[in-house]
């Protein structure tokens, strides 16, 4: 099957991410039923050199801030945390709680709610020792999502986040994909929506990021908007498990605050670029779905779509930046260059197209000088020296990769570099 084969989510998780999440600790006391290790240096070497994988690959991609789904292991959790805070990048780190035996594989879950709530405090003791000011790395409470949990361990996470002083973020996933919404309604008939099982328990607040939130109805926007959390759009990773299109413009236009995730490993890129790329990609085919026409049937051309859905690379380049910033509820301080601002910035190179005086139409096939394309530190970025600064901009998204961040910067450190 590969990463995605031909799977969805429930079996995706099933068949690639829990049996590999599983190998990043030992599961808890069965005579206690909690985890008994809290010492990052207890994780396996697997775990600590995948996560250090991990932080240098999106530092290398212009990532100065993540919000990161551990697995549920204590030591491993807290081997990121500390990760992150050595190599200097900004993160948000949650244990992926997670104890419902009618849906959890029987090798990979919480043995309780009480095990959930527990080995959570741990790793939030862990940071708060580690950072005790939360300037670089902070805790987020991670229900996995509803499914994963009991209501008990739903109940217990949303009294543990707002138990701190100021509440803890919290981190979760919704409305992903159409057999999910089936899932929860089935494990949560009490409920009137897959939101309201979240907002039942105290779960949906100012400073909770919901993640894909593709297949969300107007009465989940309201209730959203209304408790002011936050979503996080995941464009690869919704085409990547073919989850759906979600209507970005429509959030937008509800007043929704909107930022670009990865989703990695469900989407195939640890880059914000590249989610940034999709997103415009995604949106242009909005308007050619059923549900987007059937929803905007009264649209200017009498087919469903007035172009609004699709989202510019301006627009794409701010859920990226200014956006994300503000999920993470830190408007104020990243996505921009404002006075006060905090410097956590990229440097970016694009390639030239050097105009020599000999013509090409003179060089002789084999002789060293005929290459057409080079390729170089630079990537695949050629500007011509005609491009407007806006041109420059859209060659970079559309063209861009890591080959172009040349230097990246968090909090005034220089955390990576290439030559």
């Amino acid at each position: 099957m590969g990463l995605f084969g031909s799977s969805t989510l429930l079996d995706w998780l099933e068949t690639y991410t829990f049996p590999v999440e599983s190998r990043f600790g030992s599961p808890p006391d069965p005579k206690t039923g909690h985890q008994t290790q809290t010492d990052p240096k207890d994780a396996p070497l697997l775990a600590q050199q995948i996560y250090d994988q991990v932080i240098s690959r999106t530092l290398s991609h212009g990532t100065t801030c993540a919000s990161y789904y551990a697995t549920n292991h204590v030591p491993a959790t807290n081997a990121l945390s500390s990760l992150c805070h050595t190599r200097g990048q900004r993160a948000f780190i949650g244990r992926a709680c997670m104890d419902n035996p009618k849906f959890c594989v029987d090798y990979y879950h919480d043995f309780s709610a009480e095990d959930s709530i527990v080995a959570t405090r741990q790793t939030i003791e862990y940071i708060h020792t580690l950072d005790p000011e939360g300037k670089l790395v902070k805790p987020i409470v991670t229900p996995r999502f509803a499914p994963s949990c009991t209501r008990l361990a739903l109940q217990n996470l949303g009294e543990l986040a707002a138990s701190y002083s100021p509440p803890l973020h919290v981190q979760t996933h919704i409305s992903e994909n159409v057999n999910e919404l089936a899932l929860v309604k089935e494990l949560f008939p009490e409920a009137d929506s897959y939101a309201a099982v979240y907002d039942k328990y105290k779960l949906l607040t100012p400073r909770t990021i919901l993640a894909h939130a593709v297949h969300l109805s107007a009465d989940e926007r309201a209730l959203i908007r209304a408790r002011e959390a936050k979503i996080s759009h995941c464009p690869a990773s919704n085409s990547a498990l073919g989850s759906g299109i979600c209507p970005v413009r429509t959030l937008l236009d509800e007043g929704i605050t909107v930022g670009l995730g990865t989703d990695v490993s469900g989407g195939y890129s640890p880059s914000i670029l590249e989610a940034a790329r999709q997103a415009c990609l995604a949106s242009r085919l909005l308007g050619q779905s059923a549900a987007w026409q059937r929803d905007h049937s009264q649209s200017v051309d009498g087919k469903g779509s007035d172009g609004r859905e699709k989202l510019s690379v301006p627009e794409s380049l701010y859920l990226a930046t200014r956006g994300g910033a503000a999920v993470v509820d830190m408007a104020n301080d990243l996505g921009g260059f404002d006075n006060g601002m905090l410097w956590d910035v990229q440097l970016i190179r694009l390639g030239g197209v050097k105009l020599g005086k000999k013509s090409p139409l003179d060089f002789v096939p084999g002789d060293g000088n005929a290459d057409l394309v080079k390729t170089g530190p630079v990537g695949n970025v050629d500007l011509f020296g005609t491009e407007s600064w806006e041109e420059k901009i859209q060659k970079w998204v559309w063209s861009g990769d890591d080959r172009n961040v040349k230097a990246l910067w968090v909090g005034g450190r220089l955390v990576h570099s290439r030559v």
